[in-house]
């Protein structure tokens, strides 16, 4: 890259802060990754593929034998989703209707060290399992920022790249960084959103964005383009988490006292409104239906609890609902297929795994 790109890099360091900041982006990306991935075209000879993707998660890092690739520290929850009907005009799915369904989810900070600090990014994720009356289930991968850094796959593997610890000092090089981001204005707003965030105390105080746009589907078949967000009834009292694991201490201190809520929003679209890319928010006139409620009444360890087997494939999804022409959907689709299939081979021992290959030294 040109002395232009690296002194736009400079800049775009300055103005968002430390190194530290743009560590987080190397967990967000667990928006970009899960189940079934030939969808889009982007998995073909010569081009980036899941395998790729994953590889590189590893190598920022390090491989954990039996956890995700990204978001591997996160702790199950279990609940209800009670649909209230408002959304039934848009779309047909069994979710929307009045009456209540299970849930199965996962909160998560990013990257792939499950030993991580709770405080060593400011983002969370929660990750949803519903299931219908009928069988079919939905579900949901969201992280508790309005927009993504980058608009597709290949970007994202970039980001990863230029993320990648230096040898020498463990950290990432602040020119690589600074000239990726000198080169992809369109993170702009993400970065804004990192200049002021900070590591929340608690799960239950964040709000989560689906981040990617959907297709309601209603009875008459038509499509309307949709993003959703969980909004908390808690509400953040300005405390800082202490210690390295006080999230699902917190979780589990809290449950105690009673049930936590969560409200789905959903955003209808208007003509024009970008449904490709995920770097850019759309305008706050947007109309918004309050759909339902999440419950959440207990935790469990994610090495024992009912989230540790659940692949959560964004492209799960029960009739009414639909994925859009965002290509970081097939992505997440075929980045989480991989890691799943490695970390549950991991876990069984298999020839070929990280844990197989270890106990074979």
């Amino acid at each position: 890259m040109g002395s232009n790109g690296n002194g736009e890099g400079r800049r775009v360091l300055r103005r968002v802060g430390g190194w530290w900041r743009y560590g987080v982006i190397a967990g967000v990306p667990l928006v970009v990754a899960a189940g079934l991935g030939y969808a889009g075209g982007w998995l073909t000879p010569g081009r980036l593929t899941a395998q790729k993707l994953v590889d590189q998660l590893q190598s920022n890092a390090g491989v954990h034998p039996g956890y995700r690739r990204n978001h591997a520290k996160g702790v199950c929850v279990a609940g209800t989703f009670t649909g209230n009907g408002a959304l039934q005009s848009y779309s047909k799915a069994q979710v929307f209707a009045p009456g209540v369904v299970p849930v199965v989810g996962r909160f998560a900070i990013p990257g792939g060290n499950p030993y991580a600090p709770d405080s060593s990014a400011p983002i969370r994720s929660m990750a949803l399992r519903l299931t219908q009356p009928n069988g079919q289930q939905w579900r949901t991968g969201m992280n508790s920022m309005p927009v993504f850094p980058v608009a597709t796959p290949q970007a994202f593997y970039e980001l990863l790249q230029a993320q990648q610890p230096d040898p020498a000092s463990g950290k990432p090089d602040q020119a690589k960084v600074g000239a990726f981001f000198g080169a992809h204005p369109e993170a702009g707003a993400f970065l804004a959103w990192v200049k002021t965030a900070k590591p929340s105390s608690s799960y239950a105080v964040d709000s989560y964005w689906s981040l990617n746009a959907f297709e309601l589907v209603d009875a008459q078949g038509a499509h309307h383009p949709v993003r959703w967000r969980m909004v908390p009834e808690a509400r953040a009292d300005g405390s800082a988490g202490q210690g390295e694991d006080y999230l699902a201490a917190d979780l589990v201190q809290r449950l105690a006292a009673g049930p936590l809520r969560w409200h789905l929003l959903v955003t209808l679209a208007d003509p024009g409104d970008p449904t490709s890319d995920a770097t850019k928010a759309w305008p706050a006139s947007r109309r918004e239906i309050d759909a339902g409620t999440l419950e959440l009444t207990s935790t469990q360890p994610q090495d024992s609890g009912p989230c540790r087997d659940v692949n959560y494939d964004p492209l799960v999804l029960p009739d009414g609902i639909q994925a859009s022409d965002d290509p970081l959907l097939p992505a997440r689709s075929a980045a989480y297929a991989a890691s799943y299939l490695r970390r549950t081979s991991e876990e069984a021992h298999l020839p070929g795994s990280a844990t197989a290959k270890k106990e074979a030294r």
